[in-house]
């Protein structure tokens, strides 16, 4: 395994502390490990003992969000990060077979797994990163919806489900409100919002699934169909060794994302989009199960997306062959 001539450091996030170290074949001295608060200053002082160590690439572990802002304080000044996901980091440790595990342990194994990334994606647009928590907010939202629709439905005294229905008509208020305000964000930068029609103009995408994926497949127009499908985690994989031939599988990728895109794919399949349509019938006529023809279909539509985002032209659906 190639290892990197630069030098690299690791971060093991906590809500509270960071957790820092160099990479394994740096040189080691009493400074190669710190702790500093997740907060601004300890954001600063971190920055400032990099420097001094001479690091230039800083990888860091995905943690639902408190990576975030020391994320952006790093490139601020100039450190190249790789946010690493879970399963990179894990998947490292096990081929080290590294089985202790502590903060300051995990620190120096993201350290030793970002010296062996090849090649660390550019940061995303800054503008699009600001817009991740508010899209957050209107996902939360409309996942709380779905939970107090289920809790009415199971509820059989009329005072309760009042109760529920105003709930429901409340945060159905905000989502509104909050969906417009994060469109109208979009809408202050021209390229974001051409982006963003292209997208929407696809048959069965609305505008919260159009900003989800313009948002969260920020490389979209950028890449191959392979590529925009396993970003998402809709490539299948194949699970084939010897004379075992399993089934192909989907796996990994943009959660989120990936959930955004099926969503609009099951109603796009049955409701708006033609060619989604015909796919998933086809599909269900040649034997496959409901859901491995939803799979392709929310596949098909991001294809799509990266589609008309690539060539700068709207969605046109083809007519049907006569």
């Amino acid at each position: 395994m190639a290892k990197s001539s630069t030098r690299c450091a690791g971060i093991d996030t906590g809500k509270r502390k960071l957790d820092v170290a160099l990479a394994m074949d740096t040189e080691q001295t009493d400074g190669g490990q710190l702790r500093v608060d997740n907060r601004p200053a300890g954001h600063a002082e971190l920055s400032g003992w990099l420097r001094r160590h001479g690091v230039e690439r800083v990888g860091i572990e995905a943690s639902g969000g408190y990576e975030g802002a020391v994320v952006a304080a790093l490139r601020r000044d100039g450190f190249l990060v790789a946010v690493l996901q879970p399963a990179q980091v894990r998947a490292y440790g096990k081929f080290l077979l590294r089985r202790a595990k502590n903060d300051r342990i995990d620190a120096a194994l993201i350290a030793a797994c970002t010296a062996a990334v090849e090649r660390i994606r550019a940061p995303a647009d800054p503008r699009l990163a600001a817009l991740a928590e508010p899209l957050r907010l209107l996902e939360q939202l409309s996942e709380d919806i779905a939970r107090l629709k289920t809790r009415r439905e199971s509820c059989r005294e009329e005072r309760i489900q009042a109760h529920w229905t105003a709930e429901i008509a409340r945060l159905k208020r905000i989502r509104r409100a909050e969906l417009k305000a994060l469109a109208a964000a979009v809408e202050e930068h021209a390229d974001l919002a051409a982006r963003l029609e292209l997208i929407a103009s696809i048959d069965g995408i609305g505008l919260l699934t159009a900003i989800a994926i313009l948002v969260r497949l920020p490389e979209i127009g950028q890449l191959s169909r392979a590529e925009v499908a396993a970003l998402a985690g809709l490539a299948p994989y194949d699970d084939q060794s010897g004379r075992r031939d399993g089934a192909r599988h989907i796996a990994g990728g943009r959660e989120r994302l990936r959930h955004a895109v099926y969503s609009a794919a099951f109603a796009a399949a049955f409701h708006w989009n033609a060619p989604l349509k015909a796919l998933y019938q086809r599909l269900v006529a040649a034997g496959k199960e409901h859901k491995v023809a939803l799979v392709a279909c929310a596949r098909k539509l991001l294809i799509y997306a990266n589609t008309v985002v690539t060539r700068g032209t709207p969605w046109q659906t083809r007519p049907a062959a006569g």
